[in-house]
């Protein structure tokens, strides 16, 4: 059967390009994964991981399954060793057109922001970028409504059908829309690493997945760059999506960022943590952009996290509400933070502060 990006009907199950570098899949595949396996099974479809490569072990391609892949497609080819624009996406659009996924997942990562867009072009289909939640039923998705947003869900008419809702912070994240693709298949979205919550691992799943190895047409006519060398250099980032403890800090340092941003520090070392910032001290210059939680920022699901001089907005809020617990200080007893703060302390963060870490070293100290 021809490809035909505006026959729905033809297109079915859930695929997810699985990202790897020198050989190791990426972490954001397996969170890609678990939400993946939840969209299939509404769908009543398929889920399918999508590997690009050479010389991956058996072992690492048959783990996607513990993760909820029911099978895994690995394109081997010596031309796919590396990443190209050129030649990942030749070899992935024919695979979608020979197989017709009725959505196709795509992580957010500097390789998936460039391939996800050129796919779509090529397939004559549809991209949300950077996507933050996904939803197929409408129930749920009014759910996600009824909790994420200021819409009067009870009052609003909704079509209920089984297109893929793609919610993404949109206006510099003050807002939040919600796009579909309703007449172009596959569906395709990238989604920011770190938002969606990667499930248990299952090793007996992993056992049966079915690896297969479709035939790959490729050669170096179709790319049209050589890559020469690959340089890797050491660069400080810091790790806030995979941190146990994140303390951020917000406008509430503006008084002596400096000094504010070291007792952070002091505290996050304290607990064996990481330091965040809010996105008024990432436009303010006094934490660059890697330390952002945040619509705009990252999102973070830390065991603990500590709010510092965060008022709470709702941009904020959407990228560490998460957390198992959160604690909050704040010298206004009424900012939004402490609606959703395990713990609240109303103070000035200046004095808080030095207390809160001499208490950790003490209390660590007597174990």
């Amino acid at each position: 059967m021809a490809y035909d990006s505006k026959d729905t009907a033809a297109f079915k199950g859930v695929w997810v390009f699985c990202e790897q570098r020198n050989g190791e899949i990426l972490n954001t595949s397996f969170e890609l994964l678990s939400e993946g396996r939840k969209l299939a099974d509404e769908l009543s479809g398929e889920l399918c991981g999508v590997v690009l490569g050479k010389g991956i072990k058996e072992d690492a391609l048959k783990n996607l399954g513990g993760y909820g892949a029911d099978k895994v497609y690995y394109c081997e080819h010596d031309l796919l060793a590396d990443y190209t624009t050129d030649g990942y996406t030749k070899v992935l659009t024919a695979l979608v057109q020979d197989k017709k996924p009725e959505v196709f997942l795509i992580g957010a990562t500097t390789i998936g922001r460039d391939l996800g867009p050129r796919c779509a072009a090529r397939l004559h289909t549809g991209l949300t970028a950077d996507t933050t939640h996904l939803d197929v039923d409408t129930e749920k998705y009014k759910e996600f409504l009824r909790t994420s947003s200021t819409m009067d869900v009870e009052k609003t008419p909704f079509k209920v059908n089984t297109n893929l809702k793609m919610t993404r912070p949109a206006f510099g994240g003050h807002l939040m829309a919600t796009i579909v693709c309703p007449r172009f298949r596959p569906q395709i979205a990238t989604v920011r690493p770190g938002v969606m919550k990667k499930q248990d691992f299952d090793s007996a799943k992993a056992a049966k997945t079915v690896v297969e190895k479709p035939a790959v047409e490729l050669s170096k006519a179709d790319i049209s760059v050589d890559i020469l060398e690959i340089k890797k250099t050491a660069k400080n980032i810091v790790d806030l999506i995979g941190a146990n403890v994140v303390v951020s800090v917000g406008r509430g340092i503006g008084k002596d960022p400096k000094a504010g941003i070291k007792l952070a520090e002091d505290l996050a070392e304290a607990l064996g943590g990481v330091v965040g910032a809010s996105r008024a001290v990432v436009d303010s210059g006094w934490m660059d952009a890697n330390h952002q939680v945040g619509q705009t920022g990252k999102t973070v699901h830390p065991h603990i996290y500590v709010a510092v001089g965060i008022s709470g907005a709702i941009q904020h809020l959407a990228g560490m509400q998460d957390s198992e617990y959160i604690i909050a200080v704040n010298k206004n007893a009424d900012a939004p933070i402490f609606g959703v703060a395990d713990y609240g302390i109303a103070g000035d963060l200046f004095k808080v502060l030095p207390m809160l870490t001499e208490a950790v070293k003490a209390a660590k100290g007597s174990l």
